[in-house]
């Protein structure tokens, strides 16, 4: 499972949203809207992904 790995795309703004939500986005390396990071998928980046799943498009790769 591990070895699969998700596009993630920041496509909402963090304006407006909760503390806990922008650290997130910071650590998950997002920059600006539009920007797109790829991550391992493990159950440590999936909990990371579903707090902010409301900002984000997720594929698999």
């Amino acid at each position: 499972m591990a070895d699969k790995k998700l596009k993630v795309t920041l496509t909402g703004s963090v304006v407006g949203t909760l503390p806990k939500q922008r650290k997130t986005v910071k650590a998950l390396g997002f920059g600006k809207r539009n920007s797109s990071v790829i991550i391992d998928n493990t159950p440590d980046m999936l909990g990371m992904v579903n707090v902010i799943s409301h900002l984000v498009k997720v594929e698999e790769m």
